[in-house]
């Protein structure tokens, strides 16, 4: 009798702590993060080449000779951004110096044909590199979308009248953010 005594104890008891034993719950946090960097990327290159065309011949008196191409700026959402362009004689203006090739027959030519990089037109504002991260400068503004810009140059040279042959420049795009 005692051994049934003592289960129905342990019994109750435990009935008891089942009944008196009340639901718990701890909590914590975490967060979820991201940091999203502005960017900006430019593309230019071949396809970027603003070609002059064929000048002179018999009559090298051609004047403001001008063609146009486009860069491509792609940048952030909310992202301002200032573009400069450098000629390879590092004119702060866009006044550029395209030298002469050599292509044969021709050697030694010395001859530097110089032109003017501008935005909007042949004849609008010149186009140099003064643009800094913060101000605009010489150069070209706009704020990131996101999405492809495509930003037209031109560049005009004032006279043919040079020796004939083939003449480049180099021009720097930066994009400043």
């Amino acid at each position: 009798m005692k051994k049934n005594v003592f289960a129905k104890l342990v019994l109750i008891a435990a009935a008891g702590f089942a009944v008196n034993a009340s639901a718990a719950t701890a909590t914590s946090n975490f967060q979820v993060l991201m940091k999203i960097n502005k960017v900006c990327t430019v593309a230019a290159g071949a396809g970027s080449n603003i070609q002059l065309g064929v000048v002179g011949g018999v009559d090298s008196s051609a004047t403001n000779t001008s063609g146009t191409s486009n860069i491509s700026v792609t940048c952030s959402k909310n992202t301002p951004y200032y573009i400069g362009l450098t000629p390879s004689n590092s004119s702060t203006t866009g006044a550029g110096v395209m030298a002469a090739q050599n292509v044969a027959p021709v050697t030694g030519n010395t001859d530097a044909v110089p032109y003017q990089l501008n935005s909007v037109s042949a004849t609008g504002s010149a186009w140099g590199n003064t643009a800094t991260t913060t101000a605009v400068g010489n150069g070209l503004s706009g704020t990131g979308n996101g999405l492809v810009r495509t930003i037209p140059v031109f560049a005009t040279a004032p006279s043919a009248n040079f020796t004939p042959d083939n003449y480049a420049d180099t021009v720097t795009v930066t994009v400043n953010y």
